[in-house]
């Protein structure tokens, strides 16, 4: 039976008929030479069907079209006493992709990255693709600074039309940067220029850092930086001439050259106002950061631009556009300012609308919202808005979006999306710490009761120093003015005779229960206050310091006390996890009431503020104090309260609450006292891929407590100084330190090396 070859189609050309047909009416159509496509597919595709009459312009349209989908290697048209014979070779599918010899990259990031760009298993093979995905891969490897890196692909025919791909990698070694050299500094010196970059050459911690590799990003981030510092000083001309970035033969040694030109530097002779002046001339005036006669600061005028935009915003103004032309005088080395206001139209906002909170009440989120709906947009509203629903802690995320709402001017809606997170927990936990040794913990608790907001936990925690058993229940929201209430029943015993740390023999039990109540009078600042009864039975041995023991023949065994408490904190940080910036304080006081066994007092007081020195380095300076004493019938505070100094969580480098009053007979043996002071200085930095849980620190640590009649003498003060490492670890929260004594005298108890798992109880 003869059959007349229409077309053909091979290697992705259309050819033309090999001889000419008569237009024929299609009688039936047969597909061959598919294994995996259907025929009803291919059908789904021909520009014909059964009964059409096919021409030459219809049968070279069909094999474009089914060579334009991509699954055919070669498609031919042949005509056989009318019948249309579709004949296919398919391109094989991709059974699978490896990598041999790659260390650099995780297969699994790169073989997602590869199924985007349509490259993956069960799909068909194409050849286009497989360069491009070889070529990417190799940018990726140029990136991280490995220049001598050699990529092949091969490619294994597999039965049943499949094929597997391999990337063959030689990654080698990643080429340093080994000198970084600036041409034209004049006025500073050019080691403390390159101090500004990110990239450096090799030193002790660019193995880990990597900040000796090229990368093209990294160095237009570095020449930004160069441009911010010679503008932030008044260099208003200044300009990178040029970038000259060499190779060696080997591929293993990076040279960077700049060349600079600093031009001159310039004052701020005036600064004028124009456009429409929403706020006050006055107003505005005290936003501007730049004065006449002032060096020239770009990082200033940006500030004074945008101090004016955020104060137009909080009017509602949320579209505002400020923006400082400049009048350069050369020839006096002056440069005039004008800004230009245009406020553009006040907008409100339509709605506020709440999505992605599966579980939590809508109520619990929009009462932390401080824009109103209706109102005037106000940006600092909106921002305060956002972090006081992320500090919840009941969701992974939270974003704010402004869109304009469609077809107004005038009308933006505040869109707030949550990612929720589990907040209920049912926890058997272990830790460990050189003081209290084995710590173990069981809990259940929920910090999100039904959606409601409300926080209940019934936890017990045990320890070789602790042991407590404790219910919590506390309703953020009692009123609807965001008055807190909470209610604390538990049972706590301390045995520092069992433990490893310096403190005087002797074990307490206590068993109480309180009510407390906490006022927002602020969007940064609570009060609160709370009121317990708690009943403390102590033991004292023949070994216990004469202090404890004349205490309890003084007092008894067995004290009910009514402590009332009443705290102030203010809390600015921008985290409350690992912070970069912000002042956090708290002052807290504890009394006992008249009308119980004993009358004390307790007053303490902490100021932690959090300043940013970069992107990456933080400084964090911290102070306590504490002062404690008996009053009424009670002539002393009682020993059990007594504040300690000295740990991980205090002064570093010397033992858990060592520091301060000894007993008179057994030295070893801490007192602690009733008046304490703490000072710690740190300079933190987040690990890169960990910064939000894990943190290095370097830090200085001081402090002592002081016993009744103590004089405090600067000269008693301990000190310490070392590195820190702080990790929220999936298995809880881990602290470690190294530190040095500064000022240890003879009979203090220093440890160089200390750590911490889980939190103590």
């Amino acid at each position: 039976m003869k059959k007349k070859i229409c077309s053909i189609l091979s290697a992705g050309f259309v050819v033309s008929a090999a001889q000419a047909f008569e237009p024929f009416t299609i009688r039936d159509i047969r597909v061959e030479g598919i294994q995996r496509t259907e025929a009803g597919t291919v059908f789904s595709y021909l520009p014909v069907k059964v009964g059409d009459t096919l021409t030459d312009e219809q049968a070279s349209q069909a094999i474009k079209t089914l060579f334009a989908t991509g699954f055919f290697k070669d498609v031919r048209i042949e005509v056989e006493d009318n019948v249309l014979v579709v004949v296919l070779q398919e391109r094989p599918a991709i059974a699978r992709i490896d990598f041999i010899g790659m260390k650099e990259f995780e297969k699994d990031h790169i073989l997602a990255a590869m199924k985007e760009m349509g490259l993956s298993e069960t799909r068909i093979f194409d050849r286009a693709l497989l360069d491009r995905a070889e070529q990417e891969l190799k940018r990726q490897y140029l990136a991280r600074g490995k220049y001598a890196v050699r990529i092949t692909t091969t490619t294994t025919p597999m039965d049943r039309n499949r094929l597997g791909i391999d990337f063959n990698i030689v990654e080698g070694e990643a080429a340093k940067i080994r000198d970084i050299h600036l041409v034209g500094v004049k006025n500073f010196r050019e080691k403390d220029l390159l101090d500004l970059f990110e990239q450096t050459t090799p030193g002790w911690l660019t193995w880990y850092t990597k900040s000796d590799q090229y990368s093209r990003q990294k160095l237009s981030a570095d020449l930004e930086k160069l441009r911010s510092f010679y503008m932030n000083r008044g260099y208003l001309e200044f300009e990178v001439s040029s970038t000259q970035v060499s190779i060696s033969p080997d591929k293993q040694s990076i040279y960077i050259t700049i060349n600079i030109d600093e031009g001159e530097r310039y004052q701020i002779s005036s600064i004028k106002l124009a456009g429409e002046l929403i706020l006050s001339e006055t107003e505005i005036r005290r936003a501007i950061a730049l004065k006449p006669g002032q060096v020239f600061s770009r990082e200033r005028l940006n500030d004074t631009t945008k101090l004016i935009a955020d104060k137009l915003s909080e009017r509602g103004y949320a579209f505002a556009n400020v923006n400082a032309a400049p009048e350069v005088d050369k020839e006096n080395r002056q440069v005039a300012f004008t800004i230009f206001v245009d406020p553009g139209k006040r907008v409100y906002v339509r709605r506020i609308n709440v999505a992605g909170n599966s579980r939590t009440r809508d109520e619990v989120i929009r009462r932390e919202v401080r824009q109103m709906e209706g109102g005037w947009y106000n940006a600092e509203q909106v921002t305060i808005s956002r972090q006081r629903v992320d500090k919840l802690d009941y969701f992974t995320d939270v974003t704010v979006e402004t869109p304009p709402v469609s077809g107004t001017a005038d009308q933006v809606d505040v869109n707030l999306n949550v990612t929720e997170k589990p907040t209920g927990n049912v926890m058997v936990g272990a830790g460990f710490s050189k003081e209290e040794k084995v710590m173990l913990s069981g809990s259940i608790s929920q910090n999100n009761i039904f959606g409601s907001g409300k926080h209940l936990t019934l936890g017990v925690n045990t320890s070789k120093l602790h042991r407590a058993v404790s219910l919590s229940y506390t309703n953020p929201y009692f009123t609807l003015d965001g008055v807190s209430q909470g209610v604390d029943v538990y049972h706590r015993t301390f045995k520092p005779t069992d433990s490893s740390i310096d403190v005087g023999d002797y074990e307490s039990a206590s068993t109480g229960a309180g009510i407390r109540f906490s006022f927002p009078i602020s969007e940064r600042e609570t009060i609160g206050v709370g009121l317990a009864v708690d009943r403390t039975r102590i033991k004292v041995f023949d070994e216990s310091p004469g202090r404890y023991i004349e205490f309890v023949e003084k007092y008894g065994k067995t004290n009910i006390t009514l402590p009332m408490t009443a705290w102030w904190v203010s809390d600015g940080r921008n985290s409350a996890i690992f912070p970069t910036q912000g002042v956090y304080q708290r002052t807290s006081a504890e009394l006992a009431l008249p009308g119980g066994d004993l009358q004390y007092w307790k007053l303490s007081y902490q100021y932690q503020h959090f300043f940013p020195l970069s992107k990456r380095f933080t400084l964090m300076l911290n102070g306590e104090a504490g002062i404690g004493d008996g009053y009424g019938s009670s002539e002393d505070m009682p020993f059990y309260k007594n504040f300690y100094v000295g740990g991980i969580n205090s002064v570093r480098g010397y033992a858990s609450s060592s520091l301060g009053p000894v007993d008179s007979r057994y030295p070893d043996e801490r007192l602690g006292g009733n008046r304490k002071i703490v000072g710690n200085a740190e300079v933190l930095w987040g690990f890169p891929g960990y910064d939000k849980t894990m943190r290095m620190g370097l830090f200085y640590d001081i402090g002592q407590t002081f016993g009744p009649g103590d004089r405090l003498r600067t000269s008693d003060l301990r000190s310490s100084t070392g590195l820190s490492l702080s990790w929220i670890s999936p298995i809880g929260p881990l602290k470690f330190s190294i530190a040095t004594p500064l000022n240890d005298k003879s009979g203090d108890d220093t440890e160089t090396f200390q750590f911490q798992l889980g939190s103590t109880f």
